[in-house]
């Protein structure tokens, strides 16, 4: 383990909409954060095509190019931006340490956490081969470009059920491919899909494999229970079988749910270790947008600056 240890006053891990906001407003009250990108700089929507539901992007924008407007205004206010990822955390007493790529050690005074949430795939070749060109993570994203179009979407809990049904009122039609001959949904949800007339439930189905060259054109599924395989012809194909919050490095350290997102006192970016923050999709399992994620890195941000007042008063 290398000694080199680098003292902030606000380090922020994690680089998408709440990271990104979270530096901005922590650099303009002048708590010269450090901000370290991860390992997928720019989070979720370096995956997403067209981002049409953010304020302020009348014709819309590209993810990516979002992601590079964000960075770049939290540069213009003067935020220390760097490649790296944290690797090793020591919360156990003041100030706190986080070890960047299993070398450098930094130490702060408080912690922004903003490493946001992966979506969790069914790791098919042609579902990633088509990211981005039919295949999406988000229906509330996504769903708009397929309008009137025939969709599948793949999944079986509530976020399946709420997508399916948000999708019904957009696409033509919406194929619903469950693995089981149940769902996992909440009764009330699952009365709903079933009484919604465009949306059709396959039980007891896998998906085999998302066809399409330039983009979606059809998914070939598999029923486990006859063995008998169909193509359906669809514009779009979603996967809603979950996130996974990327907290791992804080498991046993920060309070979290039974999911692994990191607990927030409500009303706040709090978390059950003072000075230590979490924003974005790393603590959020409702809403998972970037406005709420980029709103709740504004919250931190003025969370840490009140806390180091505190800090810097008690001093006094």
């Amino acid at each position: 383990m290398s000694e080199e240890i680098e003292k902030v006053q606000c380090l922020i891990v994690g680089s998408g909409p709440a990271g990104y906001t979270a530096a901005i407003y922590a650099s303009r009250a002048g708590l010269n954060p450090v901000l370290y990108q991860g390992l997928q700089p720019g989070g979720q929507l370096t995956i997403t095509t067209d981002v049409e539901n953010y304020p302020g992007y009348p014709d819309g924008i590209m993810g990516p190019q979002m992601m590079i407007d964000f960075e770049n205004q939290a540069k213009r206010m003067g935020a220390d931006i760097r490649w790296g990822y944290a690797t090793k955390v020591d919360l156990s007493q003041k100030p706190y340490k986080v070890q960047i790529d299993e070398e450098k050690w930094m130490e702060t005074d408080a912690l922004i956490i903003a490493t946001g949430a992966s979506a969790k795939w069914l790791n098919l070749e042609s579902e990633q081969r088509l990211n981005g060109h039919g295949v999406s993570a988000c229906a509330v994203c996504d769903g708009f470009f397929f309008k009137g179009q025939e969709v599948a979407i793949v999944g079986a809990g509530d976020t399946a059920a709420e997508e399916a049904l948000y999708l019904s009122k957009l696409c033509s039609k919406v194929h619903m491919i469950v693995r089981r001959d149940e769902m996992r949904a909440s009764v009330v949800m699952q009365e709903r899909v079933k009484a919604t007339e465009n949306i059709e439930i396959y039980w007891n189905t896998e998906t085999k494999e998302v066809l399409g060259d330039k983009k979606v054109s059809g998914v070939t599924v598999l029923n486990n229970k006859t063995n008998e395989e169909t193509t359906i012809p669809i514009g779009a194909f979603f996967v809603a079988i979950g996130h996974k919050p990327n907290s791992d490095l804080f498991k046993g350290v920060i309070d979290m749910d039974e999911a692994g997102y990191i607990k927030t006192v409500p009303g706040t970016s709090k978390t059950n270790i003072e000075g230590v923050f979490a924003c974005g999709d790393v603590q959020d399992k409702i809403y998972r947008q970037a406005v709420t994620a980029a709103g709740s890195g504004c919250m931190a941000a003025l969370d840490a600056e009140r806390y180091l007042g505190e800090l810097e008063h008690a001093k006094g």
